[in-house]
């Protein structure tokens, strides 16, 4: 088990700040400072195991994408052996070809015209059929794909954000490929790209605040609630620990008026806040939660929000929010990676706050599934085969052995 220890009070400290809490029981929140807790770390099997489940998908994904963006949508397959390391793939690309017979045709062909012939990859005929479903769960998503990135850039405190950094998390939230090229032109009146994209130093600005998308999923759960019952609720995070999960005394009180704080909306200006206060850490676990909700999975690498720290105002131990409120996220650290999960997203393992666009990759899914089974049938007919072959190479030694028997006993002298 790891622990993340912050630092403690000392024993007189504590001892004065707690007979002033008997007096003003609103002291205890607004003058222990974060750091003073004491938060531990502890494993979920079940979240962990949701990450783990989702591998082989995005490791396909990746080599997909690598063939996609060669040139005619073709690679020599040596090439593609070279680049094992940096796709992470721990079998030879032969290998994995053979595990995903859906994905990709192998071909003979010349780089050069004169060169001796060699193995080439291209997208199957149903790779391509899938590319083709995709284009269509984008394009029927489009205004759902717009409202994120108005999003995105509407929490950002210049409501501008980085190309590049929006290209690095477009997996993420599931931006098409080309969202800059074919996607945000069509829409003029929400963004304008700044800067030359070349040179890296592009930015893309929100041109007109919509109100209808500045509306967090906490408050839009919140209104929901009051049209299903009539009955108006405060707009709040779901806190629920997993099982097994044990908070000390001091951490449950912290936690309990923590949550009464009125909540602050990730939408709304903050430049006003002390960013050690109580009220600054609401609104950064609201952005937090924001920005999980709308990942296609409910969880994001904590390296990439990193990279937002200046645009949404998160502080240099950002991170340590993720424990803290572990009623409210979990962050993992499978694969040696941290990355931080909305908890209210899963069930068990299981994730049940889907995304639109979530329909990519079941139809995804599916297709490697056709394949491992195709591969699955024609390893059944090869064991069958090889089978079949031995029963009957026994039988022929058999038939070979009764007549060369014969043949010594014909040959015997009878007596």
């Amino acid at each position: 088990m790891l622990f993340k220890t912050y630092s403690i009070y000392t024993t007189r400290t504590k001892h004065l700040l707690h007979r002033k809490s008997l007096i003003s029981p609103a002291f205890n929140l607004h003058t222990k400072p974060i750091s003073s807790l004491k938060v531990v770390w502890r494993r979920d099997p079940q979240l962990d195991h949701a990450i783990e489940r989702d591998k082989p998908y995005k490791i396909c994904s990746k080599v997909v994408k690598e063939v996609l963006n060669e040139p005619g949508q073709v690679i020599p397959l040596r090439y593609l052996e070279n680049r094992r390391e940096r796709l992470r793939l721990n079998v030879r690309i032969s290998t994995f070809l053979n595990r995903n017979p859906a994905l990709f045709d192998v071909y003979q062909d010349r780089i050069k015209p004169k060169s001796e012939p060699v193995r080439f990859v291209r997208v199957s005929h149903r790779l391509r059929n899938f590319l083709e479903e995709e284009k269509r769960i984008v394009l029927e998503n489009e205004g759902w794909i717009v409202s994120k990135l108005c999003k995105l850039l509407m929490m950002a405190k210049d409501k501008v954000l980085s190309v590049d950094k929006l290209v690095h998390v477009k997996r993420e939230f599931g931006f098409p490929n080309d969202f800059l090229v074919n996607l945000v032109p069509n829409y003029p009146n929400y963004f304008r790209l700044i800067g030359p994209p070349e040179e890296g130093k592009s930015f893309l600005e929100l041109v007109e605040w919509n109100p209808e998308f500045a509306k967090s999923i906490i408050e839009q759960r919140a209104e929901d609630e009051f049209g299903l019952t009539g009955i108006r609720i405060r707009p709040n995070f779901y806190y629920k620990l997993p099982p097994g999960f044990f908070l000390r005394k001091e951490m449950r009180e912290w936690i309990r008026d923590w949550l009464e704080l009125d909540y602050i909306s990730p939408y709304v200006d903050v430049s006003h806040l002390d960013q050690a206060s109580q009220e600054m850490e609401k609104r950064t676990v609201g952005v937090f939660h924001e920005l999980l909700s709308l990942s296609l999975f409910k969880r994001i690498p904590v390296p990439i929000l990193g990279k937002f720290s200046d645009e949404y105002r998160f502080s240099s131990a950002f991170s340590s929010v993720f424990t803290r409120h572990s009623g409210i996220f979990y962050m993992s650290l499978k694969g040696g990676i941290k990355t931080a999960m909305l908890r209210e997203a899963y069930k068990d393992s299981e994730l049940i706050q889907r995304d639109p666009l979530l329909e990519i990759k079941d139809k995804f899914v599916q297709l490697l599934e056709e394949g491992w089974q195709e591969r699955q049938e024609q390893l059944r007919l090869q064991r069958e085969e090889v089978k079949k072959n031995r029963v009957m190479m026994a039988l022929g030694d058999g038939d070979t052995d009764g007549q060369e028997s014969s043949r010594e006993f014909d040959g015997q002298e009878v007596k």
